[in-house]
C-alpha cells in the first residue's frame, strides 16, 4: 500500500473511533422500500449492515415490499387501487401482500447469511430473527372509501424485540401486522419504521431513499432541524414523492424522541457509512432542534479546546497557553459545538480603560468556511457591549484583513491600554486592531 493512502487509511479510521465508542450498545432502524432488494442493492447493503452490528450497534431493519406486491398482483391479473396516496388493500392485495412479505424475508434471509471467506461477511454469523412484533388494526373508510385490510399500528411489542436485541439478534420487521382476532393488515413501511423507532427510543433511524435532500436551488441539505425540513416540504420542488414521504416521517420521528433521523441514498455504494462515520455525511440528518450551540466554556471543554489551539499555537498563530492555564481561564472563553463536537472557540479578556481583547479564535479546519468563525466574532462583541466595555482588541498575526473587512481599525501598540502594552511581544510582532464598541 502507498505511503499517502497507508496515512489516509490510518487517519480516517482513528477519525471514525468517537463514532465507535458512541454508537456501541444504541439501537439503529433501518428502513427501506422493497425496491432496495428488487433492483439488487441489498447484497452490497448486508455487507455496511454487518460492519455496523460488527462495532456493537443494535440493528432492527424494517421493509417495505411494494414492487413485489404489484408483481404479484400483475401476476394475478388484479390491478392496484390507492386512495389520496394509500394502498386499498383488498382481499387479492392482502394474499398478495402476505407472498411479498414471505418471500423477501426469505431473500434477506439467504443474503445476510453469506460468511465465504476472503469477503467482509466471513465470519459475520448474523442469527436474523422476526415475528409478530406489531399490533395493527384497520385504518377504516377514508374519504367515503373503505381501504379494508390496509391497516395502521396499534401497538409494538417492545419487550419482544428488545430481548431478542439483547440476544445480539438482528431483527426483521416486514410491513404487515396482526390484529388480538387473528387478522392480517398491510402497512405503511413508514409508519412501522417510525413506531418502532419511538418503542425502542432508537437513537437514530435511518430511510434509505432513492433521491438526496435538496433546497430549492438544488443544493444538498446534509442538516436539517425539524422546522427547516417542515419548510422544505412546503415549498420543495426538489423532492421525489420517496424522498418527501420519508423526510415527513423523519420529522415525525425527531418530534417524538427519536435522537436523529437520517435520510440516506440507496444508490450510493457505501453512503450508509458515510454518513454515520464521517463528519461531512453523505445523505441528510434530521434533528428536533439545530445542531448548533454557542455557549460559556466549562471545565469540561478543555480537551476541546486544547485540540482547537494547540496546532495554531504550535506554529506560532496563537500564543502558548497549556493546560493549566486554560483551566484557570476556562471562564473567559466561550464556544461552539456541533451535534456535541467543539468546533470553534474564542475567548475576551478584560483591559484597563473600558477595553477588553478578543483572543484564541479558532475552528477546527474541516468546518472552516461555514461562518463560525463569524458567529464567534458577534458573540464577543455583542458580550463585550452587554459587560459595558467601549473598545474591543484584537492581536492577530495572520488574520488581520479578515477583521478588517468586518470593521475593525489597524492601531499602533501605543493605543493598547497598559499593562498590556509594555506586555506586548515584539518579536511576535502581532498586528494591532481595534472597534469601537
Amino acid at each position: 500500500m502507498p505511503t499517502n493512502v497507508h496515512s489516509q487509511f490510518v487517519a480516517w479510521f482513528r477519525s471514525a473511533a468517537p463514532y465507535f465508542n458512541a454508537f456501541r450498545g444504541k439501537t439503529f432502524v433501518i428502513a427501506f422500500g422493497g425496491e432496495v432488494v428488487a433492483d439488487g442493492k441489498f447484497d452490497v447493503l448486508t455487507q455496511d449492515i454487518n460492519l455496523l452490528r460488527s462495532t456493537g450497534i443494535r440493528l432492527v431493519l424494517v421493509h417495505g415490499s411494494r414492487p413485489q406486491i404489484e408483481a404479484q398482483l400483475r401476476q394475478r391479473g388484479a390491478r392496484s387501487r390507492y386512495h389520496a396516496g394509500v394502498r386499498v388493500t383488498d382481499a387479492v392485495a392482502l394474499a398478495c401482500a402476505k407472498e411479498a412479505a414471505g418471500l423477501l424475508r426469505v431473500e434477506l434471509d439467504a443474503l445476510l447469511s453469506q460468511g465465504l471467506p476472503n469477503t467482509p461477511m466471513a465470519g459475520a454469523a448474523i442469527n436474523t430473527v422476526s415475528g409478530n412484533f406489531i399490533t395493527a388494526q384497520p385504518m377504516g373508510v377514508l374519504d367515503g372509501v373503505d381501504l379494508q385490510y390496509t391497516g395502521t399500528v396499534r401497538k409494538v411489542n417492545t419487550a419482544a424485540i428488545e430481548s431478542c436485541l439483547a440476544a445480539e439478534d438482528l431483527v426483521i420487521i416486514s410491513s404487515v401486522g396482526y390484529s388480538p382476532t387473528g387478522e392480517v393488515f398491510n402497512l405503511s413501511m413508514e409508519d412501522v419504521a417510525v413506531a418502532i423507532a419511538k418503542a425502542l427510543q432508537a437513537a437514530k433511524l435511518v430511510f434509505l431513499s432513492d433521491t438526496p435532500v435538496e433546497d430549492a436551488r438544488g443544493r444538498p441539505m446534509p442538516e436539517l432541524s425539524a422546522q427547516e425540513a417542515e419548510l422544505l416540504l412546503a415549498q420543495g420542488k426538489n423532492l421525489s414523492e420517496d424522498t418527501r414521504l420519508y423526510l415527513s416521517h423523519a420529522v415525525e420521528a425527531v418530534r417524538a424522541g427519536v435522537a436523529r433521523a437520517h435520510l440516506v441514498s440507496h444508490k450510493v455504494d457505501g453512503a450508509l457509512l458515510l454518513e454515520l462515520f464521517t463528519h461531512g455525511g453523505s445523505g441528510s440528518m434530521i434533528t428536533a432542534d439545530g445542531l448548533e450551540r454557542l455557549r460559556p466554556a466549562s471545565i469540561d471543554d478543555i480537551g476541546g479546546i486544547l485540540q482547537l489551539i494547540e496546532p495554531l499555537e504550535s506554529e506560532g498563530t496563537l500564543v502558548y497557553r497549556g493546560r493549566e492555564l486554560l483551566e484557570r481561564e476556562v471562564h473567559s472563553f466561550f464556544v461552539i459545538e456541533h451535534d456535541g463536537i467543539i468546533v470553534g472557540c474564542a475567548a475576551l479578556y478584560p483591559l484597563a480603560g473600558k477595553a477588553v481583547e478578543l483572543a484564541a479564535l479558532a475552528v477546527r479546519p474541516e468546518y472552516q468556511g461555514r461562518g463560525y468563525g463569524e458567529k464567534l466574532l458577534e458573540h464577543g462583541q455583542v458580550e463585550a457591549r452587554q459587560l459595558g466595555y467601549q473598545k474591543l482588541f484584537v492581536l492577530t498575526t495572520r488574520s488581520a484583513q479578515w477583521f478588517v473587512e468586518r470593521g475593525y481599525t489597524e492601531v499602533a501598540v501605543k493605543a493598547l491600554p497598559e499593562p498590556k502594552k509594555s506586555l506586548y511581544n515584539l518579536q511576535r510582532r502581532s498586528k494591532i486592531l481595534r472597534k469601537k464598541l
